[in-house]
């Protein structure tokens, strides 16, 4: 189990292993430290097997040497096996995936942002947001004036409506918790979770649905094996990262989380 050593007193450093990654780990969004702690573990590791030199200096504010990066995703490609899917396995994703393989879906939504900017405290932030999120799902019709009294977004003056959205119009992070989910999994409401972005954290409502058109299966079927190699990968990383934390202590953040930048 990856786990989070807490300290009780003063700041909570980020390291993995003897490396410091940041003297206060309340300083970085939680994506960072995980993202940050991540590359450590396979940094550590592709020395370990002799990709890369022991004397390969530490991350500085996040960033590696360009060695490093390449070590590692040599390490990546040598300890992470990903079978081809066969057709019937896409198939079988296909149908019962429908909506991932359609085309022009659009959401109709509002939010409300948390902004993430330089010297936020990033952890009462999220408490904010978090609380916010419990009220509009226990009363959705509240949606609109807490967007008023709490989102740092110009949408606030309409209560948070960003109308209606293509996964085009949004951020890459923001359009996987809104488009391409299964019929029951997000259809309309607010999200059961807060959504991560570049901008912030993000307490969203899904107002109305349109499915958009499906794709015969044979438009689609390259992009449908990719969808189950991605899969595949992630869950072998996921297994490798488990792997890796037992042997060098991660302290000062939980790996142990679906949305970590680096599976995604």
């Amino acid at each position: 189990m990856m786990s989070v050593n807490l300290s009780t007193a003063g700041a909570l450093p980020l390291r993995v292993g003897d490396v410091l990654l940041a003297d206060d780990a309340a300083s970085l969004t939680e994506a960072e430290c995980r993202q940050r702690a991540s590359l450590e573990l396979l940094r550590q590791a592709a020395i370990d097997e002799g990709l890369l030199a022991a004397d390969d200096p530490q991350p500085v504010d996040g960033v590696m040497t360009e060695a490093a990066a390449e070590a590692i995703d040599l390490w990546l490609a040598q300890n992470l096996q990903v079978p081809e899917p066969d057709e019937a396995s896409c198939r079988r994703h296909y149908a019962a995936h429908p909506s991932q393989s359609a085309r022009g879906e659009r959401v109709q939504a509002r939010h409300i942002l948390f902004a993430v900017t330089p010297g936020v405290d990033v952890k009462a932030l999220r408490l904010r947001a978090e609380q916010a999120l419990l009220d509009v799902r226990a009363e959705p019709r509240r949606f609109a004036e807490v967007a008023a009294d709490l989102s740092n977004c110009p949408s606030s003056t309409q209560g948070g409506d960003l109308g209606w959205l293509s996964a085009a119009d949004c951020a890459p992070e923001f359009a996987r918790e809104l488009f391409g989910q299964d019929e029951g999994t997000a259809n309309v409401g607010v999200l059961p979770r807060l959504v991560h972005s570049r901008f912030g954290l993000h307490v969203v409502e899904v107002l109305q649905r349109d499915p958009g058109q499906m794709q015969p299966f044979e438009v689609v079927q390259d992009a449908v094996a990719q969808s189950l190699r991605q899969q595949v990968w992630v869950t072998a990383l996921r297994q490798a990262m488990q792997l890796l934390a037992g042997r060098w202590e991660v302290r000062g953040v939980d790996l142990d989380v679906a949305d970590s930048p680096l599976l995604q």
